[in-house]
């Protein structure tokens, strides 16, 4: 499957919603309480709209997006009516089941869990695979998984851990690849 093909299996404004600014003030409808920027319309794909442009997309389809930790989210009974969210993790927010639009890195899973996003590392529970609509997109196209494999194909090597954490790739100030540094905790000698 190419790239063409991977992109026909997604709604065309899926990848543009994903990448949009919300809750930016409107510089049209900036006098008004109404004013921030946390609509959009599926159908224009014009990007983040306020409230009050809604009148010029009545006949169109349109979904809002809310906030949850400085994060974008939205409803899951809003967006399974035009995507199917299956195997994204859902949380209740204020007491709405919402599923976030973007990836939140996780550098390393907590102790114990025995889940993580496929993509971006994050806890989940069991049933869930996915944390994000965007990890959902990156982790069922057909490149994710060819790299995945080839990487984890690479016998006796960290390469495939490596390359999943959020701590690979970082560079200094020179452009030169960092090492990871280890650290030991030191035991007091007994007297």
């Amino acid at each position: 499957m190419g790239p063409d093909e991977e992109n026909r299996s997604w709604p065309s404004w899926l990848k543009p919603l994903l990448r949009e600014s919300f809750f930016v003030q409107c510089r049209i409808h900036a006098d008004s309480h109404k004013s921030e920027c946390n609509m959009y319309c599926l159908d224009c794909m014009s990007g983040a709209i306020c409230p009050l442009y809604l009148a010029y997309h009545k006949d169109h389809r349109s979904i809002q997006i809310r906030m949850s930790s400085y994060h974008d989210v939205i409803r899951v009974k809003e967006i399974q009516k035009v995507l199917d969210v299956t195997g994204v993790q859902t949380y209740v927010i204020n007491s709405a089941r919402v599923v976030f639009l973007n990836q939140r890195p996780q550098p390393r899973p907590g102790k114990a869990v025995s889940n993580t996003c496929v993509v971006c590392n994050r806890s989940l529970l069991d049933s869930f695979r996915f944390f994000s609509l965007g990890c959902k997109i990156i982790g069922t196209s057909g490149n994710f998984a060819r790299m995945r494999k080839g990487k984890m194909q690479v016998a006796g090597s960290s390469e495939s851990e490596e390359y999943f954490s959020s701590n690979s790739g970082h560079k200094n100030h020179r452009g030169r690849d960092k090492q990871p540094r280890s650290f030991r905790l030191s035991t007091p000698q007994r007297k």
